[in-house]
């Protein structure tokens, strides 16, 4: 498929709309009212920290909303005042928070349904309105709402749509996009559709594997069976992993990117020698800088003193699962919540979820006498979220 071709139809229908309906200002108005929080302004003027009592809480100094998150969420409450009277549809929520989605959904905001991971668009009519969430969505997709001259926002973010400009590069060069991400994750799923031969790596250890076979140490059918699921139609890696170039989900751990970035272009310097080596190996920085602001606030508050960690996001957030990585990674108990309900005043407990787990209760969560909780959260976490956990911890611990 052309993607550029189809990605210029639509844009030039008369029916697409990227800049939203309203100007900055009435934008930032809006979403202050909703999201924002008092509380937590006043923490960040006090050095990121509060204490009340035995209490003593230390926030990341980068968390919360990025400006694509904010973006997005903005445009999609702008289209319900543009269009006040028509259907509209979401091809997948709009941001992974539960707050801003259940907002959406009593504006009257339908998210398209999906079975088995396939989307069911028959209930789109002809000239229905569809926002396209801040993580993008497949170009199939946005070819068949073209088809049904749906009127298109598009909210992706700006750094989502750097990723495809990437893998397009990548695919008119004829060399193969390993994308550093999970595979049935809607980003990943839309910048597959944007690349030609791709290949999904979920982690440095899937990197390593690939590294090995390309230098001649795998076995074929084992690396089918393995990657099964991740790789484009018709891919055969004795052939396309000649020319490879590396792209990723931008809500992945910077590190690991980088690492994995490293890895490749060493093992194709290895393989191929420095004087083939552009032949063989493209490198295109296409880490989020909202993702690596994040990562980096919560490296340093891990070396604080701190007997706790509250990680608040979505819990199929990519961004805030990661961030909760480094707080196990560093040894520091850590606790996932996508809500403040998530917390019992009156029992002292926290209902979280593990890393790679379901949900669990953790009785007696803040111990008695001095504590010390850091608090992040994920990149589409309001302000408000974060502030009503704070305030139950403050109720518990007074």
């Amino acid at each position: 498929m052309d993607t550029q071709a189809v990605k210029h139809a639509i844009q030039h229908s008369g029916r697409y709309n990227r800049r939203g309906f309203e100007s900055p200002t009435k934008r930032a108005k809006a979403l202050g009212e909703s999201y924002q929080s008092d509380l937590i302004a006043s923490i960040r003027e006090n050095n990121f920290s509060f204490q009340k009592g035995r209490l003593k809480i230390k926030l990341a100094k980068s968390f919360g909303f990025c400006w694509g998150v904010e973006r997005a969420v903005a445009m999609a409450y702008e289209t319900r005042r543009h269009y006040p009277d028509e259907t509209i549809w979401m091809t997948n929520e709009i941001i992974h928070n539960p707050s801003v989605n259940n907002h959406l959904s009593k504006m009257n905001v339908k998210i398209i349904s999906a079975k088995n991971g396939v989307k069911d668009f028959s209930p789109v009519s002809l000239g229905d309105v569809v926002i396209l969430p801040a993580f993008g969505a497949t170009v199939q997709e946005m070819q068949l709402l073209h088809e049904k001259e749906c009127h298109i926002i598009d909210t992706t973010c700006p750094w989502v749509s750097k990723v495809w400009h990437t893998v397009e590069k990548h695919k008119k060069h004829t060399f193969t996009s390993i994308i550093h991400g999970k595979y049935k994750h809607e980003e990943t799923l839309a910048t597959r559709s944007f690349a030609g031969n791709y290949l999904v790596v979920f982690d440095l250890a899937e990197a390593k594997y690939v590294s090995d076979y390309i230098e001649g140490k795998g076995d074929k059918k084992e690396f089918m069976k393995k990657f099964s699921k991740a790789f484009s139609n018709g891919f055969d890696p004795d052939i396309h992993l000649e020319r490879i170039g590396v792209a990723n989900q931008t809500t992945m751990l910077k590190s690991e990117t980088e690492e994995i970035g490293k890895l490749f272009e060493n093992t194709m310097l290895r393989k191929y020698g420095p004087a083939n080596i552009n032949d063989h190996f493209l490198a295109f920085n296409t880490i989020c800088d909202a993702t690596e602001e994040r990562q980096d606030a919560m490296f340093s508050l891990v070396d604080e003193d701190l007997d706790i960690l509250v990680v608040i996001g979505g819990f199929n957030s990519s961004n805030t699962t990661h961030l909760q990585e480094i707080a196990i990674t560093n040894k520091i108990e850590s606790f996932h919540i996508d809500i403040s309900d998530r917390i019992s005043v009156e029992n002292n407990s926290i209902f979280h979820k593990p890393l790679e787990s379901e949900l669990v209760l953790k009785e007696n969560f803040l111990p008695d006498g001095d504590i010390n909780v850091g608090i992040t959260s994920g990149a589409s976490t309001p302000d408000k979220v974060v502030a009503d956990v704070i305030e139950k911890l403050i109720d518990i611990a007074t």
